[in-house]
């Protein structure tokens, strides 16, 4: 299976995939700890792939996704972005509310 391959299968067993350097519980760099931090905030039930363990996920994304940086955040296999999107729709409520509709949860 080619990394493409392998890269949609990800997005496809998962409804929420945050590609990062690092884990949640070691991220390895400021941004994939903040996206992280935010996403476990909302109560997002998200899958977290490490870049950095896997260099061919890490050199091909960013043309898969046509976004260049780390981390990048998916829903139901669309790219929502980085970190500051992630943050952001936190901030306004916006991410709980998509996390809550991917996983069939209502939030109070």
């Amino acid at each position: 299976m080619d990394v493409n391959e392998r890269i949609k299968a990800v997005l496809a067993g998962h409804p929420m995939v945050l590609f990062m350097k690092g884990t949640p519980q070691f991220p390895m760099c400021g941004f994939s700890a903040r996206a992280a931090q935010a996403l476990k905030e909302a109560g997002a039930d998200f899958e977290a792939v490490n870049v950095l363990a896997d260099p061919e996920v890490r050199a091909a994304l960013p043309h898969f996704a046509n976004w260049p940086t780390f981390p990048q955040f998916f829903i139901q296999g669309e790219l929502i972005g980085g970190c500051d999107i992630v943050e952001d729709l936190k901030s306004s409520g916006e991410l709980a509310r998509m996390a809550a509709d991917v996983s069939g949860t209502v939030r109070a």
